[in-house]
């Protein structure tokens, strides 16, 4: 059997990741592959912590890309600062905050639960309330970003009360990184994990990672070893740092993913270049676009308006519409991609993604052109036309 080449068909990438890839990132990932000790490559890592630091505004001197996507960034967290027995305060409004549970039972952690509505932020009252009741614990964990509904936590209130108590924190920003207001020193963030396929904009499989002074001193403290030894920032920091009281030269861990990496460096170069907060303004601007045209086709957002990211946006499918055949008409028709609810709302919302470089314009007044026929199939009633006259009234 003789298999022929793949080629992809070209798509516009509007659900909760990938995002499209911006094409100086593709352009990127077709350099010569160099080795991953050599010296221009180890020059180009120093450049790539340093950018990293910028999207995360902290200085902290543990800060990298973990060699895989967003879920080893949050597993490397809770593998570096939970042990046996540690009791650890999660909160859950979201598919991904239970993810944050499974990984404490799995570090042999205590996991005690804060749980929000889902479609909403996680309830600052309640967690203080959960911190006074068990003043022994370690740690507070909880999604910023919560992907599966598109609800905004307030992580800066979050920490100052983890901080009171206390308690480090480890905090999900694998959607909210150069999309919404991320001030990692600024709000006393202890260990915080993203991706690189969303509002970056580079390719899936790698994870910024970065872990303040106090948690990289409870990692060094472990009366245990790390649980995982690919994740053991320990061994990690002996590659992405210069053994200072040594020989200066970096250890051998794994073969770095080179080229994904000099991605990586491209997409956080373009975020140099536009502006942190000019990015986290323009995927503001976008939303808004794109939330009048929903309502001029009479579709209502999961999230309250202040709780809202403006990069992943939850829809509420009307009564009566087929949430399949609507992706599948956007997909086989105009090469558009929404995404689906997960968990509880499976088959309730429409996920529609304006991350990094797909955050534009042309992509948001092709999504409501293509959800107007769509819906319009199915029987759904408004006024053709208003969708795009809406977005482009708030453009204007």
């Amino acid at each position: 059997m003789t298999i022929a080449p793949f080629h992809p068909p070209k798509r516009t990438l509007m659900g909760p990741g990938p995002s499209d890839v911006h094409p100086r990132i593709t352009e990127a990932l077709a350099r010569p592959t160099i080795g991953h000790l050599d010296p221009e490559f180890i020059r180009m890592m120093d450049e790539l912590k340093s950018l990293i630091q910028y999207a995360f505004k902290t200085s902290n001197r543990l800060t990298l890309p973990i060699s895989a996507p967003g879920s080893a960034g949050m597993e490397a967290c809770f593998a570096n600062l939970v042990e046996e027995g540690d009791k650890v305060i999660v909160c859950i409004n979201g598919v991904f905050g239970g993810r944050m549970k499974e990984n404490v039972i799995r570090m042999g952690g205590t996991a005690i639960t804060v749980d929000s509505d889902w479609g909403r932020a996680v309830d600052p009252k309640a967690v203080e309330e959960t911190l006074n009741a068990h003043p022994d614990a370690k740690v507070l964990a909880f999604v910023h970003a919560e992907t599966s509904t598109g609800a905004r936590s307030d992580a800066k209130t979050l920490c100052q009360l983890a901080r009171k108590h206390n308690c480090l924190t480890i905090v999900d920003t694998v959607t909210s990184l150069a999309g919404s207001e991320l001030e990692v020193d600024g709000w006393g963030v202890d260990a915080v994990y993203s991706g690189s396929q969303k509002c970056l904009s580079c390719v899936p499989g790698l994870s910024p990672v970065s872990f303040s002074e106090a948690a990289v001193e409870k990692i060094q403290a472990r009366k245990t070893p790390v649980r995982s030894w690919f994740l053991d920032m320990n061994l990690v920091m002996g590659y992405w740092f210069q053994d200072e009281g040594g020989d200066g030269k970096r250890s051998y861990h794994h073969t770095a993913p080179v080229n994904q990496l000099y991605a990586l460096h491209e997409a956080l170069c373009l975020l140099q270049e536009e502006g942190l907060e000019n990015r986290w303004q323009r995927h503001q601007r976008h939303h808004q676009a794109l939330v009048a045209g929903l309502a001029a086709m009479g579709l209502e957002m999961l999230v309250p308006e202040e709780e809202r990211l403006a990069q992943l946006n939850a829809v509420v499918i009307p009564e009566g519409v087929d949430d399949l055949a609507v992706r599948q008409q956007l997909l086989a028709e105009y090469n558009l991609e929404i995404g689906a609810g997960l968990g509880a709302f499976a088959g309730k919302v429409w996920r529609i993604g304006l991350m990094g470089y797909a955050a534009n314009q042309t992509n948001v007044l092709h999504c409501l052109s293509a959800l107007e026929s769509a819906l319009l199939r199915q029987g759904h009633r408004f006024t053709p036309g208003e969708a795009v006259k809406a977005a482009i009234s708030v453009y204007q």
